[in-house]
């Protein structure tokens, strides 16, 4: 009689296998959540911190410093986040905000999107280009070496917002290019039959527009009356001209543009300086000066490029902070007394409080 035998299964090692696997698979999903616990758990910073990343350092050097700078735990734990949420970037130089607590990950995507702080640096409207090297030269954002200067009127002054670490050359090469991008623009925009032909007496008019007035509305009209003078042919006869020359002529007398007596405090044009030829004074000269006298601004190049519809030759202070326009001299005459009273006035009430 046949003897049934049950038989035997033949997936012994196949299911070792199979378990094998399925421990191995439940190894890594821990292994993952524990990792990704590790890097998106808070920090041990108590509180915001900046941290500055060098130009050309690696993902070692900079893991290295977060943990010395308590901003993460372990550097290791850093390096192999950074290649796993990178997508791809290079940790970019600059200072970087770290807030309190921030997770590994948190770290990782901000350095790596260059989401690092920015830092304001202004250059004023009318401003020389002695007085941009030496912003650039004193700021402690920056690096590099000192650039060359670049021609008087070849930047465009105003408020550029740069990571530390910047270079100096970088930051007037960018400043040069908004000026370029402003004048071609600008100019191509301007009013039929101006009195000037190119771009470089444009730039140097509107210097000149630049620093007789500080208020923008004035501006169009400022401009109005020395393209009437051009026009006519009339000098220019222009304050700031002068102060321009003697301060080629004699830098010791001047600071960022200004006028200074021997203590460095502001003060006005001597009447020797008036007589002076420098070149510059359109007291002595004939149409406008060989080159800008300052920086102008985007406001500035507006107005001179489409000044007001004003047939007005004169202007002087009208003891406001402004000026009061004339057309005729002898209305510029009366304007021109009544400034004058204003100032002795003031001169005696100086005198009086002291």
């Amino acid at each position: 009689m046949a003897r049934f035998e049950p038989r035997r299964s033949g997936g012994g090692f196949g299911s070792f296998l199979f378990w094998t696997a399925v421990a191995g698979g439940a190894a890594l999903l821990f292994a993952a959540a524990f990792f990704y616990s590790a890097v998106t758990r808070p920090g041990p910073s108590t509180q915001e911190t900046a941290f500055v990343v060098e130009r050309g350092a690696n993902g070692a050097s900079i893991a290295s410093a977060l943990q010395e700078q308590n901003l993460v735990t372990d550097a290791l734990l850093f390096r192999i986040a950074n290649r796993i949420y990178s997508n791809g970037e290079p940790l970019q130089a600059g200072e970087y905000s770290i807030p309190a607590g921030a997770s590994v990950k948190q770290i990782v995507e901000m350095i790596s999107g260059g989401d690092a702080l920015q830092h304001a640096i202004t250059f004023p409207e009318g401003i020389t280009i002695d007085g941009v090297m030496r912003i650039l030269e004193e700021s402690d954002v920056l690096t590099g070496e000192m650039p060359e200067a670049p021609p008087e009127g070849s930047i465009l002054p105003d408020t550029y917002h740069v990571q530390r670490g910047m270079t100096r050359a970088a930051l007037l090469q960018q400043m040069r290019e908004a000026h370029d991008r402003a004048v071609e623009e600008i100019w191509a925009r301007r009013a039929e039959n101006l009195p000037i032909s190119t771009p470089e007496e444009f730039v140097t008019l509107a210097s000149i527009v630049e620093r007789e007035t500080g208020i923008a509305s004035e501006r169009p009209l400022v401009a109005a009356v020395f393209v009437n003078r051009l026009r006519r042919p009339m000098r220019l006869e222009t304050d700031p001209t002068i102060i321009y020359g003697v301060c080629k002529v004699h830098p010791n007398r001047c600071r960022d543009g200004r006028l200074v007596d021997a203590q460095g405090n502001r003060r006005t044009i001597r009447a020797s300086e008036i007589a002076l030829d420098t070149g510059y004074n359109t007291y002595r000269i004939d149409g406008l000066p060989p080159t800008p006298i300052s920086n102008p601004g985007r406001a500035a190049l507006e107005a001179t490029a489409n000044p007001a519809d004003s047939r007005a030759l004169f202007f002087v202070a009208d003891g406001t902070g402004g000026h009061i326009f004339a057309e005729t001299l002898d209305e510029h005459n009366r304007n021109v007394a009544r400034w004058r009273v204003i100032e002795r006035e003031r001169l005696a009430a100086e005198r009086a409080g002291r």
